[in-house]
């Protein structure tokens, strides 16, 4: 498929893109540091990958390419990649989860990286939905990997593997259930 060309950008955003030059060349640094960071010009759209990229028969984690930067993933909130009647089937419970991770007991850097290499192989299987236990945790907001899972969820490598995060009860904030991107 052809690259349509840009889109001319509408003359507010020059205007404002001017005004700001003309504001950051008049601001004085703080001894001691640097100026205003110029803004970044437009850079001219990347063409696709010419062929599918290899299957991952190597065990290597899999990463999902995507095209902007994804948004956080809240734990009970609708992604915008995900229409409302399926976020309504997947947190009410009607999409069940294909395989499930527990993760009590463990310490949160063991946590951390089986939860890393479950979610890596749920991807490559082609699992769309999984549960993690993380357990409710003795204090009033739950144990480490409680607190942590969230921040966990969307680091850099997991990500883009996600697409969406509900408990699956509201009494029950001691496990999570987690909606995976659909293989490309």
């Amino acid at each position: 498929m052809p690259l349509r060309p840009a889109k001319p950008e509408p003359e507010d955003t020059l205007a404002d893109r001017r005004a700001w030059r003309e504001f950051a060349a008049q601001v004085r640094p703080l001894s001691g540091s640097a100026g205003p960071a110029a803004s970044p010009a437009r850079s001219a759209p990347v063409a696709p990958p010419a062929s599918k990229p290899a299957a991952n028969t190597e065990g290597k984690p899999i990463s999902i390419p995507t095209s902007q930067p994804l948004a956080s993933l809240v734990i009970g909130e609708a992604p915008s990649g995900l229409d409302r009647a399926n976020w309504r089937r997947f947190s009410s419970g009607q999409i069940r989860p294909e395989l499930t991770l527990d993760l009590h007991g463990m310490t949160a850097t063991r946590a951390v990286r089986a939860l890393g290499e479950f979610l890596q192989r749920a991807a490559a299987d082609g699992h769309r939905a999984v549960e993690v236990i993380t357990g409710r945790g003795a204090g009033p907001e739950g144990g480490v990997i409680r607190r942590e899972i969230s921040h966990w969820l969307n680091g850099p490598a997991l990500r883009p593997l996600l697409l969406g995060a509900c408990h699956p009860h509201r009494a029950n904030p001691g496990s999570v259930l987690l909606l995976l991107r659909k293989k490309r």
